[in-house]
């Protein structure tokens, strides 16, 4: 039995299995994704989906499902299922009697004496997908029927039976090319056997997807279907179906699909499934190689990508991808600016921290490097971005003060995390000197100054030593809340926001702490009493008039939820350094205990992988995208920090 393996009773129970859904990435950036029974529920499900540059931005979906019927006897079983508008047809989920992912999503379906086991692959550097149809066990000839529906859309939108798409199709080696617009690439569809290509060309109207539904948008679409391949398939037989952008020779599907099956690891516990998600987040391009931010919907997302680096790469071993995944960013920040898109052509000032918790990555990755290399490849870009700051050459978005520490002047911008906005207004506003931004600032330099001992660099150490003593003694000033322990969220100078958020976390876990040990260990008590569930930590104490305990309902209700309660597992990693730190082996049963209440989700949500969010009240159920890098990350590091202590025990 398999480590994440559904029973034909939670397959075919669709309250349950539309809730589960599977994702498989690639290094290119493309990805495949649906629910374990193949009925896509969301616009960024598809067989394959795909960054096309030439097109534009983002990602596309090509191929959106494939649908296989069994024919026997002249009697047809569509294994496919669609939600249309009030009713699921075709309804070939009642065919499946599993479904399992190791490593590869693999349903099995029975219908009469037909066992077909269907495998999917996604081609680990290339724009392709790989069916296997195993044919297990048939009473009588077999015949198998493959209906493909075409999307060639962008993953954000939705499309609908139009004059313009192109129905023309070329015939090729065991199947067909096409491409219904201009700039699109052709979808090449091929199998590994000769087949008949029955063109029947005809738009499917009104597919409805649940979760747009769910959240209030446009949830309708219209799919192209060019027609059918039909084929025999005997028992013990193996076919495979092949969908690229590039032709290949049918005859080496089989040998294509065996090697990269092979270089794939297992996933048998909930460490390697870990594992297998933080490498679907890393891809290259270019010569450039970055961390997708999430699956499916965001992509390079500057804060959150690099935030995730050190946990998705150092946690496991990896050291060469994190160097490769820092120098593509130390290109693309200039002083103190990097869009959160990771654009430098498009850059603006909207994440101004982004470049901090760049320093950040660089000092974690500086524990396991030669400091030496760190020096040499990335000292001119630490001192950059604190020149930067200091300047004020940003003054409107960004002031450093005479106390030391960095001003936010403008309430109205969201340039924090909590980034959530109606309208383009933020919905948190933090303002003015806001708490993680001057951990940050202050542990930034304070590492600078420690590769700048290492350099002997005298003038650098002249220069900030005053400034990070400065803030240290202005920062107790600004958020220290003695009367109750803990950290103000953020201070304008005539408003001290006292409102119990995560975010005074990274004052207590960050290497260069502001505070004394017993301040830090207040403000963990605090987190750990008021903001602390078996899912992560909640962004706002349940008892805040501003509490929003469930991130659910229209648009408008889900983004007042984001950071209004919501609970995010990222934050657990900076959690259970300071929590190890200050209470050594003792604080050792605790964390194991923060790591393994997330197993579950393994089996929930995004299979095999860690959501976006959680809600704050309990039962704290997975919202949001299916997979998200910095949860994943901050499991994966707290997983490392683990296995510290117990070589200890």
């Amino acid at each position: 039995m398999n480590y994440l393996d559904f029973s034909k009773e939670e397959v075919t129970n669709l309250s349950s299995s539309l809730k589960k859904e599977y994702i498989r990435a690639n290094k290119t950036g493309t990805y495949s994704s649906s629910t374990i029974i193949n009925c896509n529920t969301r616009r960024y499900h598809g067989l394959l989906v795909c960054p096309l540059s030439k097109v534009g931005e983002g990602n596309y979906v090509l191929l959106s499902s494939l649908d296989e019927t069994v024919i026997q006897r002249d009697a047809s079983f569509n294994l496919g299922i669609h939600k249309f508008t009030n009713e699921f047809n075709p309804t070939g989920h009642k065919y499946i009697i599993s479904f399992s992912i190791d490593p590869l999503p693999c349903i099995i379906y029975r219908v009469g004496g037909v066992i077909l086991k269907r495998e999917l692959l996604l081609l680990e550097k290339e724009e392709r997908i790989i069916i296997k149809y195993t044919l297990l066990e048939a009473n009588s000839p077999t015949t198998l029927k493959l209906k493909p529906f075409l999307a060639f859309r962008s993953s954000h939108d939705l499309t609908c039976s139009n004059l313009q798409a192109n129905r023309r199709y070329e015939e090729i080696e065991n199947g067909i090319k096409l491409s219904m617009y201009p700039n699109y690439p052709e979808l090449h569809m091929q199998i590994s056997k000769k087949n008949e290509f029955v063109s029947v060309p005809d738009w499917y109207m009104n597919y409805e997807y649940e979760k747009d539904k769910e959240k209030g948008g446009l949830y309708h679409e219209d799919l192209y279907n060019p027609g059918y391949f039909e084929f025999a398939i005997k028992k013990g037989e193996e076919i495979y179906f092949s969908a690229g952008i590039k032709l290949v020779k049918s005859n080496t599907l089989k040998k294509t699909y065996d090697t990269d099956l092979n270089a794939r690891e297992s996933i048998n516990n909930y460490f390697e499934c870990l594992v297998n998600s933080a490498k679907q987040f890393i891809y290259k391009n270019n010569n450039e190689t970055r961390v997708i931010a999430s699956f499916p919907g965001y992509g390079n997302w500057g804060r959150d990508s690099i935030i995730a680096l050190p946990g998705l790469t150092i946690s496991i071993g990896d050291f060469a991808t994190c160097k490769e995944i820092l120098d593509t960013y130390s290109k693309e920040i200039k002083g103190l600016v990097y869009t959160n898109k990771g654009n430098i052509d498009t850059a603006n000032v909207d994440s101004i921290d982004t470049v901090l918790w760049y320093i950040r990555a660089i000092q974690i990755y500086a524990d396991y490097a030669e400091k030496g290399e760190i020096i040499e490849n990335y000292w001119k870009k630490i001192e950059e971005i604190l020149k930067a700051f200091k300047s004020n050459q940003y003054r409107d978005i960004v002031e450093l003060k005479e106390t030391g520490m960095l001003y936010l002047p403008q309430e109205n911008l969201a340039l924090t995390w909590m980034d959530a906005k109606i309208d383009g207004q933020p919905i948190v506003k933090r303002w003015g000197y806001v708490v993680e931004i001057n951990a940050l600032w202050y542990n930034a330099i304070c590492f600078a100054i420690e590769l700048a001992q290492l350099n002997k660099n005298t003038k650098f150490i002249k220069e900030w030593q005053p400034i990070a003593e400065n803030i240290k003694t202005s920062f107790e000033c600004t958020f220290w809340e003695d009367s109750h322990k803990y950290l103000a969220d953020f201070n304008t100078g005539t408003i001290k926001n006292l409102s119990i958020r995560p975010n005074q976390l990274f004052a207590a876990s960050l290497k260069y702490s502001p505070l004394s040990e017993k301040q830090r260990m207040y403000v963990l008590n605090k987190i750990q009493n008021v903001l602390l569930t078996p899912r992560g930590i909640r962004s706002l104490s349940p008892e805040d008039p501003s509490y929003h305990g469930e991130c659910s309902g229209s648009k408008t209700d889900r983004a007042i939820a984001f950071h209004q309660g919501s609970v995010w597992p990222w934050l657990l990693a900076p959690f259970a350094e300071a929590y190890l730190e200050l209470n050594q082996q003792s604080g050792y049963t605790f964390v194991k205990r923060l790591y393994e209440n997330l197993e579950e989700e393994m089996f929930n949500h995004g299979l095999g992988t860690i959501s976006e969010i959680f809600d704050g009240n309990p039962p704290h159920a997975p919202r949001g995208e299916i997979s998200q890098a910095w949860n994943v990350a901050a499991l994966l590091r707290i997983k490392r920090l683990l296995e510290k202590f117990e070589k200890s025990i």
